[in-house]
């Protein structure tokens, strides 16, 4: 959600952090009379910890203070998601214009020096103000778009629900109004099934539009006519004519006819599926395959398996696996992988996909902070 600005009375917050008590009763006074709700700090610690709790739509920061300077108190707003939004004026002493363009560089919207002209203060905090007014507008109209987008993109997705007879359980979690993780279960011929994993490069527009592309695609070219392989090729060919430069996905796709008892896997550049036999233990089916969108001629992993009813394959995008704050790839934890498949209980195709998300959650890994697909297919 976008931050409102301002409160249903059209008061409006201003957060003053300054070590120099006489400077924040100066600002206090000054912009009480215009109107303005006024909070403060001594320090930037304590200025942090008020900007968290009041969101106020403005802070003045002082540079020069003890322990924590103002260029340090800045950038830890701006790391944090609740207050990076918050536009920060400097206000400070230094009139160097090296200063002034490292406040400006660090995130500071504007910088006003010390001794304060009053009238100037009071016109850049209102210039300020309006400004984010406008930007935080624009924003949420933006924000209404990619959540009817969103929507939109959602409503593609087929449930369990809706094909039964496909045996499979998924979990689907977008971080973003534009996701870049995709997934399609379909009926590619009389007992075949398919299952199709991908992960786009980008989260942004042109990747949600992407995903409308991508289940059309797989409709018209994976067939019991062709090869998945050659499904695949022709899908590539198409996504290199539609795709934006700089733009390609990696994808896992699984053919499985219920007839034959056969599954067809093919890699594009994808973590690798885990299968699990009924009446084994999981491995991991890695095979070397080229990503999707990129390259006119491509050569993608692909492996053909006899499997039995109750046998069961786990695909996923990425996001189940990596995250941000340990710097893992999933090229390092595939293996865990395998072994905490090994753990998921006895149960429908539906119940180990949400059994496995949560012991991925509850392990070293902790909650997802990309966006996840999980897809189990049960044979």
């Amino acid at each position: 959600m976008i931050p409102a600005i301002g409160s249903h009375d059209n008061t409006y917050t201003i957060l003053i952090v300054d070590d120099t008590r006489l400077n924040i009763r100066i600002l206090e006074r000054a912009l009480r009379r215009e109107g303005y709700r006024i909070i403060s700090a001594e320090n930037g610690i304590d200025g942090r910890a008020l900007a968290v709790a009041e969101q106020p739509d403005l802070i003045l920061l002082d540079i020069v203070m003890p322990g924590e300077n103002g260029f340090e108190t800045l950038a830890r707003l701006k790391s944090s998601h609740g207050t990076a939004h918050i536009p920060v004026v400097f206000i400070s002493g230094e009139d160097h214009v090296e200063t002034k363009v490292s406040g400006l560089d660090a995130g500071a919207v504007d910088y006003i020096t010390k001794p304060f002209h009053l009238e100037e203060v009071k016109a850049r905090v209102r210039l300020h103000i309006r400004l984010s007014i406008a930007t935080r507008a624009l924003l949420s109209v933006q924000a209404d778009k990619l959540r009817e987008i969103q929507k939109a993109q959602s409503d593609l997705l087929t449930e369990p629900q809706d094909l039964p007879e496909a045996h499979f359980g998924v979990i689907y979690r977008s971080l973003q109004e534009a996701g870049g993780d995709f997934y399609d279960v379909f009926p590619a011929g009389d007992g075949l099934f398919g299952y199709f994993v991908s992960d786009v490069s980008g989260h942004d527009l042109a990747t949600s539009f992407l995903t409308s592309a991508l289940k059309a695609l797989l409709k018209q070219n994976c067939s019991a006519l062709y090869k998945p392989t050659e499904s695949m090729a022709m899908i590539n060919l198409v996504l290199l004519e539609i795709l934006p430069a700089g733009k390609y996905l990696t994808a896992s796709y699984l053919l499985i006819n219920r007839s034959t008892k056969v599954a067809s896997i093919v890699s594009m550049g994808h973590p690798p599926v885990v299968y699990q036999p009924v009446d084994g233990s999981p491995r991991l089916l890695e095979q070397e395959g080229d990503i999707l969108g990129a390259f006119e001629e491509v050569n993608f992993g692909a492996e053909t398996l006899t499997v039995t009813a109750g046998d069961r394959f786990y695909l996923y995008s990425d996001g189940l696996l990596e995250r941000t704050c340990s710097g893992s790839l999933w090229s390092e934890l595939t293996e865990h992988l395998a072994a905490m498949v090994a753990e998921v209980p006895p149960g429908t195709a539906v119940q180990a996909t949400a059994e496995l998300l949560t012991q991925m959650a509850a392990d070293v890994y902790g909650v997802a902070d990309d966006d996840v697909v999980v897809l189990v297919v049960e044979v």
